[in-house]
């Protein structure tokens, strides 16, 4: 079994607590009683030294790996930065998949040196706070109390600076794009509406909802490499590894910010290789590397659907979650644990409807926290399957039974819910899409640029 990976992109939260269920009877948690201290003793233990033996090729944490404009790259970033990868992903720390890893981490990091030192030239300052933030929102994501991540990254042999670096950059080069863009980066109500004419001539052809992981090839001479990383990618995605992580994590498009995400896009707005493959792909398969202009290209297939025609059921929704302090062992769950069940219906016997839901999350804060907004869910796009059927038959108004997942308990209440045409998109939606074209093309544009002028240095044995 993989372990199990930790989302570390810091993108907005959508709906994401209980879409990943455990099928645990709510009696486990109910009746149990906690672990003897033995059998928590061990299942807590660290692993063994073999499992986080470093690799024989960074034994000297302190050798150069890169030199990029006079600015060091150390056995040790490299291994950090690999383990982090293989962390948040779900791969084994194995030495085989770390020893895999490294010529394309060598890549990135060198890339994200290229682009620290752009941010430093332009005198770009990142705050501590927008760093802090940042983390909070992953801690989010993954249910974990405040400082969990730091805990959990030094628990797997990461040091919680590598993230940090990651992000600098990450938040970095956003400004830089900001500033390389300039007025181009607004998007003109007529330009708006010469896109809109331009869909609805389309309307009838197909539409695919796609996402992306690019892996640039900057030397012809390392092409092979390259496509090797890509292949070890894919091999990890089709055996269960989220792809927005992957692709947040190690995919060099602007769109990896996003989880990669495309969005809905017609054949003629992707490469020609790209929309040969997306035309024959079932949805939720994942490609084999398709080589494109500067690297290859990792492509799924979320959905399809003829342009402008797409009916869907919309759901607004309030979600209460309760995380678990520690992941749930049904066979053995902890005295928190059941507390937190105990807590699920009391909230299940006192609310009737949104509102008092939006009322009971500001109580359950201490009522410092803001109201509890309603999140928007296409129902049809909900797994695993039988969480749909549960919201497609659950009434409005009405609190669901409590939703047990490995790593806390989740109540949703339906607000409401209508019909609409998804076929075609809204002016908001397509001011999103024009900007992320455009911020993309200046990344690459810059990157590029920036190779080109740079004086790098790869030690061989990388």
């Amino acid at each position: 079994m993989m372990p199990r990976p930790i989302t570390l992109s810091a993108a907005p939260r959508r709906f994401a607590a209980a879409l990943c269920l455990l099928v645990v009877p709510l009696t486990a948690l109910a009746q149990q009683s906690p672990p003897a201290p033995a059998a928590h003793a061990a299942k807590h233990a660290k692993p063994s030294a073999a499992s986080n033996s470093p690799s024989s090729a960074n034994t000297d944490k302190s050798r150069i790996v890169a030199v990029v404009n006079g600015d060091v790259i150390t056995a040790a970033d490299v291994n950090d930065r690999r383990r982090l990868f293989a962390l948040s992903t779900g791969l084994p720390v194995s030495q085989d998949v770390l020893d895999r890893l490294t010529p394309q981490v060598v890549r990135q990091l060198v890339d994200e040196r290229l682009r620290l030192q752009e941010v430093q030239r332009r005198k770009i300052i990142i705050k501590d706070k927008e760093i802090a933030d940042s983390i909070g929102d992953i801690e989010k994501q993954n249910h974990m109390q405040p400082g969990g991540l730091r805990k959990q990254l030094a628990s797997d042999g990461v040091s919680i600076l590598t993230l940090i670096d990651q992000l600098r950059v990450q938040l970095g080069w956003t400004r830089v794009l900001r500033d390389q863009l300039g007025t181009e980066a607004q998007i003109t109500p007529a330009e708006v509406d010469e896109q809109l004419r331009l869909v609805k001539a389309q309307t009838g052809k197909p539409e695919y909802n796609v996402a992306e992981i690019f892996v640039p090839v900057e030397d012809p001479a390392r092409e092979d490499e390259a496509r090797r990383f890509a292949n070890t990618v894919i091999e990890q995605l089709r055996k269960g590894a989220p792809f927005p992580v992957v692709a947040a994590q190690f995919s060099q498009s602007q769109t990896a910010l996003q989880g990669g995400d495309l969005g809905w896009v017609e054949p003629n707005q992707v490469d020609p290789e790209v929309a040969h493959v997306i035309a024959q792909m079932p949805v939720g398969a994942v490609s084999n590397p398709i080589r494109v202009a500067g690297g290859y290209s990792i492509v799924t297939l979320r959905a399809k659907r003829q342009i402008g025609n797409d009916p869907a059921t919309m759901l607004h929704l309030r979600e209460i979650s309760l995380p678990f302090t520690t992941p749930l062992d049904p066979a053995n769950p902890t005295d928190q644990q059941r507390q937190q069940l105990e807590q699920a219906k009391k909230i299940i016997a006192s609310v009737h409807d949104c509102t008092q839901m939006a009322h009971v999350a500001q109580t359950l804060t201490g009522g410092n926290a803001p109201p509890l907004p309603e999140a928007q869910v296409r129902l049809e796009n909900v797994n695993p399957p039988q969480f749909r059927s549960m919201l497609a038959s659950l009434p409005d108004n009405k609190p669901s039974q409590p939703l047990v997942s490995r790593d806390g308990i989740a109540v949703v209440v339906i607000c409401s819910r209508e019909q609409r045409n998804l076929g075609l998109p809204s002016k908001q939606e397509i001011v999103q899409k024009l900007l992320s074209d455009r911020i993309e093309l200046a990344s690459r544009q810059l990157q590029e640029n920036l190779h080109r002028r740079a004086t790098i240095d790869i030690r061989s044995g990388v």
